[in-house]
């Protein structure tokens, strides 16, 4: 199986400005995602940077680079640049990894790949788990998506889905007389076949992708397919915020 991580860095961010340069145990966050990256088996790793300053420290660590517009209206239509500065061919199979996940799991990149070449009839592919705390499954912040028999998305939202109707409120799948399952966690990683990324951002954008704040709910508006990988592991913290950064620190510090 051969594939390419391509992560996106943008040197702005409004709740924490030069993210991806942050330093997490000697090392910036970017180059840290790259290694991270490195282990799940691509062909290649390559950071699609906003800024010089991002090419300048992944060169120094040996990170492949590319240097893409800065007016790139979302980290897709930055990657379909970098698709098209790489040479990639429209079959070849790239996964996108945030450049704010440091902790990302290299099995879970490999396993988002697998699952694309092994759908044929799906444009994408993403992951999901289990949601456990009935405070995510009511938070806007944490994606929810349904997927059908074959593991196919239905829907994302930033609502409570699936909704238990008749379990008054209450977390159905933490008892022990009902065996349905428990509502699933989208996590924010993407394969593609650089064909259809390519395509993507020419798509429309879908009413419901603006209502809902998703990028995902153009593809299935516009009749894509999007499979998911549900996984049993739950991904480690993201970063979008100063305290996000000190949480991450300190897991670090911890081994």
């Amino acid at each position: 199986m051969d594939f390419s991580v391509l992560i996106p860095a943008r040197l702005a961010s409004s709740r924490l400005p030069n993210k991806p340069l942050a330093d997490l145990a000697g090392q910036a966050m970017v180059v840290r995602v790259a290694a991270r990256a490195a282990l799940s088996g691509a062909r290649q790793v390559v950071v699609a940077a906003d800024s010089p300053a991002i090419v300048e420290v992944c060169e120094k660590a040996g990170v492949r680079c590319v240097l893409t517009d800065t007016s790139h209206p979302s980290g897709s239509d930055r990657l379909a640049q970098a698709c098209q500065l790489l040479g990639l061919s429209t079959e070849d199979v790239v996964v996108n990894v945030q450049g704010d996940e440091p902790l990302i799991d290299p099995e879970l990149i490999h396993e988002v790949a697998q699952l694309l070449h092994a759908r044929p009839d799906c444009a994408m592919s993403t992951a999901a788990h289990a949601i456990e705390q009935w405070s995510d499954y009511q938070n806007p912040n944490v994606v929810k998506v349904v997927t059908d028999a074959l593991g196919t998305a239905l829907y994302f939202s930033r609502a409570p889905i699936a909704y238990g109707r008749d379990f008054g409120g209450e977390p159905w799948w933490q008892r022990s007389d009902c065996d349905l399952p428990a509502p699933l966690r989208h996590v924010g990683i993407y394969a593609y076949r650089v064909g259809f990324l390519l395509q993507f951002p020419q798509l429309q954008a879908a009413p419901l992708e603006k209502l809902e704040s998703l990028e995902q709910l153009r593809a299935l508006w516009h009749g894509h397919r999007i499979a998911v990988h549900t996984t049993a592991r739950a991904p480690g913290p993201g970063v979008d915020t100063p305290q996000d950064l000190e949480r991450v620190r300190q897991i670090l510090q911890r081994g």
